[in-house]
C-alpha cells in the first residue's frame, strides 16, 4: 500500500512511525513533513491546507490510503474532496469535524443530548458577552469558537481577566475569525484525562488513556500551549471510569453525531475533567492530539493499517484492538519564547547519540533537515518519547535523553509525568 499522510508535526511522525511497522506499507509519503518525517517518508512539497493540491498528487500516485491528521484541513473539507475524487481516506468529513472546529456546535450538541460538560452561554458580540461575564460566576473560562492551534481557551479568575479576554478574543481578533463567536463557561476542577478513540460511526473503541500538559511552564504556569508533553496511561483514569464515559459520553457523542446526520469516521479525541460530580466533557478534537498521540501510538500492538482500514470500511467491530501492558512518556523540548515568539534555524546536536536505543523514540516536530544538519523550524521542535514498566522509569529514561539533546535557547518543562 501506498499512504500517504497530511501534515507536518510530531504527531504526524508519529502516525508514519506506526505505519511504517506494518507489513501492509510500500511507501510512505508525507505532505508537507518535516525533517525527521523525511528519514522515515517522501516529503512533498504540498501546504497542509491546499486540497486541490492533495486531491491532484494523491491522483498521480495512485495513493492508496490518505490520512488527513490535522485539524485546520479536517474542518476545511479535505476528506470530502478526497472522497469524491474516489480516494480512501481516513479523518471525519467536514459536516463531523464541526466537533472540534465551532465549540458553539459541540457546547450545543452535549446540551441536547445531555452528554455531562460544564454549563456556558455563547455570544456573537462582545457588548453581550461583557455584561453576561459581569455578574457570572467566577472563576470563568472564556473559548473562542473556532481553531486556534490549542491556545484559544483563557482561565479567568476575575472579572477584568474576563473582560480583557472577551475583548481581546472578539475585538481585538486575537485569533482572527476563530474568535467571532466565543463560549464563556463555568470552571470545571479535578484531575483532566485524554482519552482518544478510534469509531467508524458505529463502533466507538478507546485508545488508552493519557494526560497532556498544555502550560509552557512548571507547575502547570504560563500560557496555553499546544502541549509541553504527556504521559500514558493516566493514573486516575480507572476502569470504573472508562464503563461510565463509555456510557454517558462516548456512545451518546457517537449515537448523536449520527442522529444529526453528521457520522463520524476517525479519530475522536475526548478531553475529560473528572469532577467531583463524575466525568464532563471539556473538549472534542476531530483527530489525533498532539503530544498525546506520542505516547499512545507506542503502546498500541494492533496494526495501524488494519485498523484504519476497518473505520474507512465501517468494520470497526470485527477487529480486535490490543495494547502494550507499558507505560509512556513523552518531553516536548521547543524553542525559547514558545508560544509567543521565538527564532527558528539553531543547530540541533546529540541526535545521533540515541540512535537505536531501544523504547526510545525520537519524534520530530518543527525541524528541518539539510546537509545531513537538523535545524530547528518550529515552537515545538522535538517530542522525546521513553517506553517502560511504570511511568517513573519511563520520565526517568525520557529525561535523561532530552538532556543529551541541545539547541539554543531549547525550552521544556521538568515535571512532565509527575502530576
Amino acid at each position: 500500500m501506498k499512504i500517504l499522510v497530511v501534515g507536518s508535526g510530531g504527531r504526524e511522525h508519529a502516525i508514519l512511525w506506526k505505519l511504517r511497522q506494518s507489513p501492509k506499507v510500500t511507501k510512505l509519503y508525507c505532505a508537507p513533513g518535516n525533517g525527521g518525517i523525511s528519514e522515515i517518508a517522501e516529503c512533498v512539497p504540498v501546504n497542509a491546507m491546499d486540497i486541490d493540491g492533495m486531491v491532484k498528487f494523491s491522483l498521480e500516485k495512485s495513493i492508496d490510503m490518505v490520512v488527513v491528521a490535522p485539524d485546520d484541513p479536517l474542518a476545511a473539507g479535505m476528506v470530502d474532496a478526497l472522497e469524491n475524487a474516489g480516494m480512501r481516506a481516513f479523518g471525519p468529513r467536514k459536516n463531523a469535524a464541526i466537533i472540534e472546529a465551532s465549540k458553539v456546535f459541540s457546547k450545543d450538541l452535549m446540551k441536547k443530548y445531555h452528554i455531562p460538560s460544564a454549563d456556558y452561554e455563547s455570544f456573537s458580540d462582545s457588548k453581550s458577552a461583557i455584561e453576561y461575564v459581569k455578574t457570572a460566576k467566577l472563576p470563568l473560562v472564556v473559548k473562542a469558537d473556532g481553531l486556534a492551534l490549542g491556545k484559544g481557551v483563557l482561565i479567568c479568575n476575575t472579572r477584568e481577566e474576563a473582560i480583557r479576554a472577551v475583548s481581546m478574543i472578539m475585538d481585538d481578533k486575537k485569533f482572527g475569525d476563530a474568535g467571532q463567536r466565543i463560549v464563556v463557561e463555568e470552571f470545571m476542577t479535578g484531575p483532566e484525562v485524554s482519552v482518544l478513540a478510534f469509531t467508524d460511526g458505529k463502533t466507538i473503541v478507546p485508545m488508552v488513556s493519557s494526560q497532556d500538559h498544555k502550560r509552557a511552564f512548571d507547575n502547570d504556569e504560563g500560557l496555553n500551549t499546544g502541549g509541553m508533553g504527556a504521559f500514558s496511561p493516566s493514573r486516575v483514569y480507572t476502569n470504573e471510569l472508562q464503563e461510565e464515559c463509555m456510557r454517558t459520553i462516548f456512545l451518546p457523542t457517537i449515537k448523536a453525531m449520527k442522529i444529526e446526520g453528521r457520522p463520524f469516521k476517525g479519530v475522536l479525541y475526548f478531553g475529560l475533567m473528572l469532577t467531583p460530580d463524575g466525568p464532563k466533557v471539556l473538549e472534542y478534537n476531530a483527530r489525533f492530539g498532539d503530544p498525546e498521540t506520542q505516547v499512545v501510538l507506542p503502546l498500541l500492538e494492533t496494526d495501524l493499517v488494519e485498523i484504519f482500514d476497518a473505520v474507512i470500511d465501517e468494520k470497526l467491530d470485527t477487529i480486535n484492538i490490543t495494547w502494550r501492558p507499558d507505560c509512556a512518556v513523552c518531553v516536548i523540548m521547543a524553542s525559547g519564547g514558545y508560544p509567543e515568539s521565538y527564532t527558528k534555524g539553531y543547530e540541533i546536536t546529540g541526535l545521533e547519540s540515541i540512535k537505536n536505543q531501544k523504547d526510545i523514540i525520537l519524534f520530530h516536530a518543527g525541524t528541518k533537515k539539510e546537509n545531513g544538519k537538523f535545524y530547528t523550524n518550529g515552537g515545538r521542535v522535538l517530542g522525546i518519547t521513553a517506553v517502560a514498566q511504570d511511568i517513573k522509569t519511563a520520565r526517568e529514561n525520557a529525561y535523561k535523553t532530552v538532556s543529551s539533546i541541545d539547541f539554543k535557547n531549547a525550552h521544556y518543562r521538568k515535571d512532565i509525568g509527575i502530576k
